[in-house]
């Protein structure tokens, strides 16, 4: 069959002949993952392979005076019992510090806890037996004498000089402290004709992965080497650090991540336990697996978001903001978490609140505490969705103080589509945006003029609707601005390998991860257009510190935009190597010759000329027929890091539909609606998936998901029971729209869309419940928006 083909001298990547580019393609992991034939952690067996189980404080904070195991260590099948002094000896504490968060301090943790123990659920002894039955029994019969000392619980009280510090060594219970003062506030505050304030409140929430954190440690003292099977977002992190803290080379340690269920940044991170697993192989010299039960993910897993930020808004008559204020106080647990830090969140709230409007005044403090509860750190859209909900929250305020449409105001005050590039108070610099063609799209997608006129109706019959919108930017494809910098050996660069086979197939390796959201096809998309060769013809292998390239993985919404950039300059070295051997094969110029449909073919007409599998099988097994001096490198390897802006900033809009009923404090989602502009859509569906999922996840945020902590800071509803997620059956129609503004820093376009659904849901629903409520007069500042919140606003409760 003859194709026609363009020029390949002006041809774009993106636009190639049978490019998947911006194409729907099904996922290459589907039937694998369909058929049940996932491999994740908690399914690995080895020879030899001893279980750990943790022994866990219950008290928030006590004084460990004794731990007896001598019962336990009798035990049949029970093959040690540790605890923190022991596993000393062989891994070293850690600090999560980074250099470019001044003033940012904590004190060293240990994989085990010693002398104490300063958050229920922090591990004090380790039981390894042969079986995870036999370690939990155990476990049981190891008593641990404990003097249970004052917790801090309270993060606001938790500065006063009456709480207990800590940490003695710190000096006090002050993590870190930021302080901004952009612009002229005071007089910008002076100048305004409405002063709007409004204290947020922000319930801690935690990921609730499908699949719990999960190790298998196996050093092999023969090779002296370390495998660690780990579901993780960032191999070669995992690998430095371990190889840091148990004294080896990075060489000596493999990391190899197979499927993994679900990750929302809940394991980008180093856990305790995981260090203690690692360690417990090297001292015992066997594998060891560690999988956490749900009570466990609950009571260790990362928290977020929990926050108490107050806000003020200062807004003309003519509906012109002024100014933003913020002061946000956050507790992050005993410790900030490795080697990410706690202080990231807050700093992102600083960063980002105000960021999509064009007022310069902006004066933000936020003050990150320590208290006696499970630590926080970095968990899906950091820092996004305190900072949109604040913004949004104080503009719609700010509307209503002025009697103006909250499209209107927001109209009248987001940043030009034309106004790019410029930068935030904060100091953000944005290459390009599109807030108000996403808004505009917005608002026909939604019918808004239509649904003001139902919702007046329906008021009329005392049915109370309300409409939340909410305007955002995210933080995608991250340089080394965001780790490097401060010290942390967390790369922010990705590689991708790829090399053709002997039957004409390509192997592509990367350093992007995979926990759901598409990187395999993303990669594969991207490596087929630019070669021309069938979707079907594409094995992506990623996931092995040992063969893939070296690079930061999958987090902060990079995948896309670096890794599949870094795939992009891998398969134009591999073809361009490729169209050498042809042309030298053909005796033609590698410039008359073009790549489609797994052939090389004329680049004027599209005829054939060679196919691939014939052209791997001159190259591999009769190079002796190639001209001389031709040397043919069917493999091409090629990295990519952000350089000319420290992140590829997006944006976008979402809106709400929302009904209340005032009597039980119920809301019902009616529908949802999200314009997104991440720039180059290389898998519309993904991208859609993404979104959507991250709404839900926002969703659950605004409504059900809160850990709840007693005075003693007691988790009390470290269960599936009492933790509530949001479900199916409580998820409206999510309909997703998108503008497209690539970034001109990489050939392929791509920005990031893994949080942008998060980023402004939670915004969007408390906005449209505040809206819902008007006719009561009450206005709510706090999630989640439980049916007791609700009422308690409306004075029936």
């Amino acid at each position: 069959m003859t194709i026609t083909s363009p020029n390949p001298e002006t041809l774009s990547e993106l636009d190639r002949p049978n490019s998947y580019i911006g194409k729907v393609v099904p996922r290459p992991n589907l039937e694998r993952l369909m058929q049940g034939r996932g491999l994740y952690v908690s399914d690995m067996e080895l020879p030899r392979m001893g279980h750990v189980v943790f022994l866990r404080s219950p008290y928030a904070h006590a004084r460990i005076i004794a731990i007896d195991a001598s019962e336990a260590r009798r035990l049949p099948g029970v093959i040690a019992v540790v605890t923190g002094d022991d596993l000393a000896a062989v891994i070293t504490p850690w600090v999560g510090v980074l250099s470019h968060l001044k003033g940012l301090k904590s004190a060293p943790q240990h994989a085990l806890a010693i002398e104490r123990a300063c958050w229920q659920g922090e591990a004090v002894a380790a039981i390894v037996a042969n079986s995870r039955a036999v370690a939990e029994d155990a476990a049981e019969i190891v008593t641990v004498e404990y003097q249970e000392l004052e917790a801090v619980t309270d993060m606001r009280t938790a500065l006063d000089p009456q709480s207990p510090v800590i940490h003695a060594s710190l000096g006090d219970n002050l993590a870190f402290e930021r302080n901004l003062d952009a612009g002229a506030v005071n007089a910008a505050f002076a100048d305004s004709d409405e002063v709007v304030e409004a204290d947020f409140i922000f319930g801690r929430h935690t990921g609730a992965t499908l699949e719990p954190r999960a190790v298998l440690a196996d050093w092999n003292e023969a090779e002296r080497r370390m495998t660690i099977y780990q579901g993780t977002q960032a191999p070669h992190m995992v690998q430095n650090i371990a190889a840091l803290h148990l004294r080896l080379q990075d060489s000596q340690v493999r990391v190899v991540c197979k499927d993994v269920g679900g990750s929302f940044g809940i394991k980008v991170h180093i856990y305790a336990d995981e260090m203690a697993t690692y360690a417990l192989s090297k001292l015992l010299r066997r594998p060891i697996k560690f999988v956490a039960d749900r009570i466990e993910s609950f009571n260790t897993d990362i928290h977020a978001r929990d926050h108490r930020c107050k806000g003020r808004i200062g807004v003309k008559h003519d509906g012109t903001i002024m100014a933003f204020e913020i002061d946000d106080l956050t507790g992050i647990g005993p410790y900030s978490m490795y080697p990410r830090t706690s202080a990231i969140e807050a700093n992102q709230v600083v960063n980002l609140v105000g960021g999509p409007y064009l007022t310069k005044n902006y004066r933000a403090r936020a003050r990150v505490v320590f208290q006696n509860k499970n630590v926080m750190c970095q968990y899906r859209a950091v820092g996004h969705p305190i900072a949109c909900s604040v913004t949004e929250g104080l503009v719609d305020l700010a509307a209503a103080r002025i009697g103006m449409d909250p499209v209107e105001i927001r109209r009248r005050n987001l940043i030009g589509d034309d106004a790019y590039p410029c930068a935030s108070p904060s100091g953000l610099r944005f290459e390009l945006l599109s807030h108000h063609a996403a808004l505009n799209k917005l608002m026909t997608m939604m019918n808004y003029e239509g649904l003001r006129a139902e919702q007046a109706q329906l008021r009329n019959k005392k049915i109370y609707r309300g409409i939340g919108i909410a305007s955002f930017i995210e933080v995608t494809n991250p340089s080394a601005a965001f780790y490097g910098v401060g010290g942390a050996r967390i790369s922010s660069q990705d590689g991708v390998a790829v090399r053709l086979d002997a039957q004409g197939s390509v192997i592509c390796h990367t350093s992007i991860t995979e926990q759901g959201q598409g990187s395999e096809s993303l990669t594969a998309q991207v490596v087929g257009s630019v070669l021309g060769v069938s979707m079907e013809r594409v094995r992506v292998i990623l996931g092995d510190t040992d063969n893939t390239p070296y690079g930061g993985g999958t987090w902060a919404s990079r995948g896309a935009g670096i890794g599949g950039e870094a795939a992009l300059q891998a398969a134009k070295i591999l073809r361009k190597n490729i169209l050498e051997v042809a042309a030298a094969i053909l005796q033609a110029s590698s410039g008359e010759l073009e790549l489609v449909n797994d052939t090389v073919v004329n680049a004027t007409d599209g005829s054939p000329r060679i196919e691939l599998n014939e052209l791997a099988r001159i190259v591999y097994f009769r190079p002796d027929t190639l001209p001389p001096g031709i040397q043919p490198e069917l493999m091409a390897t090629r990295h990519f890091v952000p350089r000319e802006y420290p992140f590829a900033f997006t944006n976008g809009v979402q809106a709400c539909w929302l009904e209340v009923d005032p009597d039980t404090g119920f809301i019902k989602l009616l529908r949802h609606w999200v314009v997104e502009d991440c720039g180059t859509l290389i898998n519309p569906q993904l991208v859609d998936e993404q979104i959507r999922g991250g709404v839900v996840q926002g969703l659950g945020a605004a409504l059900f998901e809160k850990c709840i902590y007693d005075e003693r800071g007691q988790l009390t509803n470290a269960n599936m029971a009492d933790y509530l997620v949001p479900m199916s059956g409580e998820m409206p129609d999510i309909d997703v729209g998108h503008v497209v503004s690539p970034t001109a820093e990489t050939e392929l376009g791509a920005k990031g869309a893994g949080e942008a659904g998060t980023a402004g849901a939670a915004a969007a629903v408390a906005n449209a419940v505040n809206d819902a409520l008007k006719p009561f007069g009450a206005i709510i500042t706090e999630i989640p928006l439980t049916p007791e919140v609700i009422l308690t606003a409306l004075r029936r409760i």
